[in-house]
């Protein structure tokens, strides 16, 4: 299925985390800076978008270096940044959309992959091809918490879960949390938040 993640599901081992750091990352060198932070300061995860060229090489060097952080490659928007992504090292990997064609192999190669998604149709459809985790985007344009209420209320006999993204803050986060089907909520904020910054979200996902 499209959310295995080794013995476990995707699903529970993002909830271990709660929140995922979503990052925009230009260079290995500040890229990896930004990461040894996250793990120093208790949150050791990360979606690292395939917006930038410096992507696949920083999440190749955080399995070498950090092999404590559980690192997710973002954006994916094709087959070949699907590949290029678990063949760097990432454990997980995320879409804004739903591309058939991509869900399909990842679930052909046993990744960890959740589709992006914003209507119920989307949902029925990634359904069908094996998903269990959806990434919810974009979260408060879209409608946010009583949106997300809304779609996902005629699945919860499916046993489905979500990860929203996009406006996603440190003020509204605990809203998304608090609902039973979201498993974690992606944090661009963590973009640029400093240590202290770190630690608040680690204490609001509750990881200390």
């Amino acid at each position: 299925m499209a959310e295995n993640c080794g013995e476990n599901t995707l699903k529970e081992v993002l909830s271990r985390y709660r929140i995922i750091p979503v990052l925009v990352l230009n260079d290995l060198e500040s890229g990896m800076e930004r990461c040894r932070l996250l793990c120093e300061n208790s949150l050791p995860v990360a979606e690292i978008t395939f917006r930038t060229e410096a992507a696949e090489s920083i999440i190749r060097q955080i399995t070498k270096d950090l092999p404590q952080m559980f690192v997710g490659a973002g954006t994916i928007l094709n087959v070949r940044d699907l590949h290029r992504a678990f063949e760097a090292g990432a454990k997980f990997a995320v879409a804004p959309g739903f591309n058939p064609a991509i869900v399909k192999e990842a679930v052909k190669n046993h990744y960890a992959f959740a589709p992006g998604i914003c209507t119920p149709s989307e949902i029925e459809q990634a359904y069908d091809l094996g998903c269990r985790l959806f990434k919810f985007f974009p979260a408060e344009a879209a409608g946010g918490v009583k949106m997300l209420k809304a779609i996902s209320a005629p699945y919860k006999h499916l046993g489905i879960s979500f990860m929203p993204t996009g406006g996603v803050t440190i003020e509204n986060v605990s809203d998304y949390l608090a609902l039973p089907e979201v498993a974690a909520a992606g944090g661009t904020w963590l973009n640029k938040a400093d240590a202290e910054g770190i630690r608040l979200a680690a204490k609001k996902a509750g990881l200390i």
